[in-house]
């Protein structure tokens, strides 16, 4: 999966922009705030109808302007599918070959995109929000079953919170609505931990390969109810526990939206005791981890590593760039500087992109 070309019409900062990629490396150079991370922005947005660095769409419109579109062109294979994303303020729609896409899932199969941001170093000290979503885009992305779960799940949660917020509560009406929860928090756990697992396999060799170390890592999934025979019973119980304070507080504080995961490297967690570079370099590898679960090389994702060099020792960067070379196809790599050799190199600066040179 590859993306030829991009247009952008009042995206970000810029008016009207075609670019034409290179089908493995293309390196975006420029100063800080010159534009070049909105154009993975636009390519990643074209993927989950988002943004990886805003919830508002009108920060995507460029001022005063009513609309922002996002065109592509990507091939898999033999088959071309030309993508267009139309922004308003107050909407977004999306074509494939003059086709309308009505369900967001449908977009990673058009386009599948994987992308590392400098704050993801911050993976494991952050919220456990930011690990759940990165557990569930990937899952969303592999399982529909997994986001038609998810979805269901996020609307029981907010009928239950809408129950304990009125001034008498209807217990019947709450244990109908925690019941169905029970029923698909079940499946999500299962996916989550079959998932996690899947990882676990070839995230130890990722880090080794990354670090130029022998490294022993593995993702430790913290569900909120121990999966075996006892799941549903033992989560009814659970709840039963917890309704008083539930009660009290007006909201759902137990359940699969609290889950988490710790990262063990070395045997060490690395939320405590991971130096900043150990962080790096791990959170790079379990971004990357999805792209080595997808078999067919036809439908392994673009990647999109927005100013990963940064903080990056010599050894590293080298490590990370053979790495690149060797097992990845598409990759757009964004940076204020670059020595970076047989890539095509694009400079953003004025709002202006030049092709500097081509491998191709």
């Amino acid at each position: 999966m590859i993306v030829k070309n991009l247009i952008l019409r009042n995206f970000r900062n810029y008016d009207y922009v075609k670019v034409e990629f290179d089908p493995k490396l293309n390196v975006i150079i420029g100063e800080n705030a010159a534009g070049k991370t909105n154009l993975v922005e636009a390519i990643y947005f074209l993927s989950l109808a988002r943004s990886f660095r805003t919830s508002e769409i009108s920060d995507l419109i460029k001022n005063k302007r009513q609309y922002s579109q996002i065109e592509a062109t990507v091939e898999q294979d033999t088959i071309t599918k030309d993508i267009v994303a139309l922004m308003t303020s107050s909407s977004k729609k999306f074509i494939c070959n003059e086709k309308p896409i009505r369900k967001i899932s449908d977009l990673s199969k058009l386009i599948n995109v994987i992308v590392f941001e400098p704050k993801d170093t911050l993976m494991f000290s952050d919220s456990p929000l930011v690990r759940r979503n990165y557990l569930d885009i990937n899952l969303s992305k592999k399982s529909p079953i997994y986001l038609e779960n998810l979805m269901m799940f996020e609307k029981l949660l907010r009928e239950r919170n809408a129950i304990l917020k009125k001034d008498i509560i209807d217990k019947i009406q709450l244990n109908v609505v925690t019941e169905q929860m029970i029923e698909v928090e079940e499946s999500i756990c299962k996916y989550r931990s079959a998932y996690i697992n899947e990882i676990n396999n070839i995230l130890s060799r990722l880090i080794t390969k990354l670090k130029g170390e022998k490294e022993t890592a593995e993702l430790v999934y913290l569900p909120f109810m121990k999966l075996d025979g006892e799941f549903k019973s033992s989560c009814a119980r659970a709840y039963e526990h917890n309704v008083e304070s539930d009660i009290k507080h007006k909201m759902t504080q137990i359940g699969i939206h609290r889950e988490d995961m710790k990262l063990i490297l070395n045997g060490k967690d690395i939320s405590q005791q991971g130096s900043q570079g150990e962080n790096r370099i791990a959170v790079i590898a379990i971004k990357l981890a999805p792209y080595f679960l997808i078999e067919d090389k036809a439908k392994k994702p673009i990647v999109i590593l927005d100013d990963v060099m940064s903080e990056l020792d010599d050894d590293h960067k080298k490590r990370l760039l053979m790495f690149i070379k060797n097992e990845l196809e598409q990759v757009f790599i964004t940076t204020t500087k670059t020595t970076i050799k047989d890539a095509s190199i694009y400079e953003v600066s004025e709002h202006i992109i030049t092709r500097r040179n081509a491998k191709w």
